[in-house]
């Protein structure tokens, strides 16, 4: 796969990242210029796990992602459809219930989350649509979902600037820093091809959420989206 498109094979996305496990933190923190940290702690918050609660952490990969939900005493189940990215995390986190699933056809029964959240994945799975009623599905009734996803950068300038770093810049520091550089060709042409902030929005309401809001970090480059099961 060398060119992104919305259509995307799983066989071929969940083996890029399995080839890009072992650096993948790493990678996107540099990639971030850091950034990717306080995204991280943004989703935390927003999730507000608390004790006893179940949260679901979808793409989860190695399950850094997952830690916060962790650490707020959250029963967290880290989902991901990359063996290599899940091998990786049992590796680091090995008491963790790390499942393999496909955000399509989930392997969990209805109502059985508190909260649901997906970082920087949905734009990588085929059916974004069925993904998005799946995690209505496994959610209990006032249960919440929380979307971290690249998005489109609000200030025209910038959002040139950024495109340009994506395209260009991009790719020398990824062949620097992961052991799977053409990946992240891949990765930068799926961000610059996603939806923009109110049509996420629109196909959250349509898979059934309600109160959709979203929130933009760091000038649009990241939105997060929230929606809750009535």
């Amino acid at each position: 796969m060398t060119r992104a498109s919305l259509d995307k094979q799983p066989h071929e996305v969940a083996s890029m990242f399995d080839d890009v496990a072992e650096r993948y933190d790493l990678t996107n923190d540099v990639l971030s210029l850091g950034q990717a940290r306080l995204w991280r702690k943004a989703v935390a918050k927003a999730v507000d796990a608390r004790p006893a609660q179940k949260v679901l952490d979808l793409a989860a990969g190695t399950a850094t992602s997952s830690q916060p939900f962790a650490q707020a005493g959250a029963y967290v189940v880290p989902c991901d459809f990359s063996l290599g990215m899940l091998q990786v995390g049992k590796s680091r986190h090995p008491w963790m219930p790390f499942t393999a699933g496909d955000a399509t056809k989930l392997p969990f029964k209805d109502d059985t989350f508190d909260a649901v959240t997906i970082s920087f994945g949905l734009r990588n799975v085929r059916e974004t649509d069925q993904a998005l009623r799946e995690m209505y599905r496994v959610t209990k009734p006032g249960g919440r979902v929380v979307i971290s996803e690249f998005s489109h950068a609000t200030w025209a300038p910038f959002r040139t600037v950024y495109e340009e770093y994506l395209m260009r810049a991009l790719p020398p520091v990824a062949r620097a820093v992961s052991s799977n550089p053409d990946a992240y060709v891949y990765l930068a042409e799926s961000i610059r091809s996603w939806p923009d902030q109110p049509t996420l929005a629109a196909m959250l309401q349509d898979a059934g959420w309600s109160k959709v809001a979203w929130r933009n970090l760091t000038g649009g480059v990241v939105a997060l989206h929230r929606g809750y099961k009535a």
